[in-house]
């Protein structure tokens, strides 16, 4: 049995991971998984996904094989009285002999044979603290994450472990045993095949055995069904009647939650708790893959109605030996990966804005520190952490508003800043300055000392003109040797003051480089955004065709659009 997701259905939103107890969830890329081996099966993934993409796959072909070699043998669990109803047990289990299973079994011997050795453990009265073991998840999941609990188990086979056994010892090795039950976590283990209820239905209906057509009394004789000393679970009904609300002797926890404290209590502060009665959830019919968590009373109140009274005298023969005793091994190898690449993946990540770790839990691990080594082992990546993500968008978007040359805005940046800055202008009535500036002789430039000396050239231009600017401002690179700067709550004579401090400064930085005066020189076209003038014309243009203007004059010039007197004036000062 494994649960598997429907990549069809599958959105990726990680609630399956934000749930998982043992982390099986597996993000490559855009594929979301389950790994096997890591799965303690508890099925909180099922119930918590919102798209309904994960599904308990048993293995129905096996089942199959079983019956048609004529050998198969069912172990029907009594919450198929929940799962088929109105249909009755006994309409189902005929279904079943007609399907062809050679046997059908309640499950009820392997609560028996388990209760039975709880009770003697019960009654001895030398033990400390003893924990369930008859739920395989959590067995599972302390073998897995808590070995210091480990000593601390009660050292009894799992209800269905006893029963498989049982049948075996009965019917001989050559038995195909089949489960059909809602907890598949220990079917691998101990069965040969395992079986939802809705796949056992699906089944019945392959081999033409209708349940509702089958009468509502056993056409066989059927096999025992009557408890005597135990209730669903495994656990002695003396010992709950005894103990029915939490004592020093008994301690009941319900989820994987409780592990932790659990941990805490006996390996820490060494407590003695007594016996801890332990479950992953409210009992196999409170299994997150029923779904209808409110339907639980429901569930228990019709599987209560559908069992025969106690028996008298205990229903296990004793002729059949089963041994029920189990020792526990640890199945977590200990190896951590080296800090120094945790360190690496908490880097990547970076820090909140407070200087820690952002520990925030979205990506469906409690810390980062805990994401860092789920993405070392291949278990997860990057992908599903958001502040990672969000780090990576803002990077992109300065990298797309940055020309990787010259380090100033980008085209795409300088339009979006030309439209907001017209908007902005309109509304408060206040111009704003464009300037357009243009290298002179640039490709001769280029042919004369190289590309390499021009791309120097243009690194340069470039710092000169964003120091030239407030921080308010703007410089953009236009395309080639074309730049663009836009002066925000600037007038059309602070502009063109600002034009002249650019021309001056580059055609410094030129002699400076060692080029001869004149070389390395601009022309600037300057323009203002005025708020009363509703010409059809921008400012960009008006700043193009001043540019225009002061090529044709012989470049290393600054041609103010539609002020001509000051061009003329500052010319002749010059």
């Amino acid at each position: 049995m494994r649960f598997e997701i429907d990549a069809d259905t599958c959105v990726g939103c990680l609630a399956c991971l934000r749930v998982c107890a043992s982390k099986a969830i597996t993000v490559d890329g855009t594929t979301v998984r389950i790994n096997d081996d890591t799965c303690i099966r508890s099925g909180e993934c099922v119930s918590e996904c919102p798209h309904g993409a994960i599904r308990a796959v048993g293995d129905v072909e096996g089942a199959v094989e079983l019956i048609e070699a004529g050998n198969a043998v069912l172990i029907l669990a009594v919450e198929a009285a929940a799962y088929f109803y109105p249909l009755t047990p006994e309409q189902v289990v005929n279904a079943c002999y007609r399907a062809g299973f050679r046997a059908v079994h309640s499950g009820i011997l392997g609560d028996e044979l388990v209760a039975e050795q709880y009770k003697e453990l019960w009654a001895d009265r030398e033990w400390g603290t003893t924990i369930r073991s008859t739920c395989p998840v959590v067995v599972e999941r302390i073998q897995r994450e808590y070995p210091e609990l480990v000593p601390y188990l009660a050292p009894y086979k799992t209800p269905l472990g006893a029963e498989a056994e049982y049948h075996r010892q009965m019917y001989g090795d050559g038995v195909g045993l089949v489960y059909a039950g809602v907890c598949l976590a220990d079917s691998n283990a101990h069965v040969d095949a395992g079986l939802t209820f809705e796949e056992l239905e699906d089944l019945l209906q392959r081999r033409g055995a209708l349940i509702e057509k089958e009468p509502q009394h056993y056409r066989r004789i059927p096999s025992v069904r009557e408890r005597y000393l135990s209730t669903p679970g495994g656990l002695p009904l003396d010992v709950l009647q005894e103990e029915p609300h939490a004592s020093r002797r008994f301690r009941k926890i319900r989820g994987l939650d409780g592990l932790e404290m659990l941990a805490r209590a006996v390996s820490n502060d060494r407590i003695d708790l007594g016996f801890v009665d332990i479950l992953s959830c409210e009992g196999c019919l409170g299994h997150p893959t029923w779904g209808q968590p409110e339907r639980l009373f429901w569930r228990r109140h019709v599987v209560k109605e559908a069992e025969p009274p106690r028996s008298p005298v205990p229903v296990v023969d004793p002729a059949v030996r089963v041994w029920l005793e189990r020792a526990f091994e640890l199945r977590g190898n200990g190896h951590k990966p080296p800090a120094e690449e945790i360190d690496q993946i908490i880097e990547e990540i970076g820090l909140a804005p407070g200087g820690l770790h952002w520990d925030c839990g979205a990506c469906g691990y409690g810390t980062c520190r805990a994401f860092a080594i789920a993405k070392i082992q291949e278990r997860a990546s990057f992908r599903q952490c958001p502040p990672f993500q969000e780090r990576r968008a803002d990077e992109a978007a300065r990298v797309a508003a940055t020309d990787h040359l010259t380090g100033l805005a980008t085209f795409r940046t300088l339009k979006l800043r030309l439209e907001h800055e017209r908007a902005r202008s309109d509304r408060s009535e206040e111009p704003f300055g464009v300037l357009f500036v243009d290298m002179d002789g640039f490709k001769d430039l280029n042919d004369t000392y190289g590309h390499e000396t021009g791309n120097r050239v243009l690194e340069g231009v470039a710092k000169e003109l964003e120091s030239s600017v407030r921080k308010t401002d703007l410089a953009a690179r236009y395309g080639g040797d074309e730049f663009v700067m836009v002066l925000v709550h600037t007038d059309i004579g602070g502009a063109y003051r600002v034009g002249e401090m650019v021309r001056e400064s580059v055609e410094a930085f030129g002699v400076a480089e060692g080029f001869q005066t004149g070389e390395v020189t601009v022309s600037v076209g300057v323009a203002c955004h005025d708020p009363a003038d509703h010409s059809a014309q921008d400012a960009m243009s008006r700043a193009d065709q001043a540019l225009y203007q002061a090529k044709a004059r012989g470049g290393n010039k600054v041609v103010a659009w539609g002020h001509e007197s000051i061009s003329h004036e500052t010319e002749s000062e010059a």
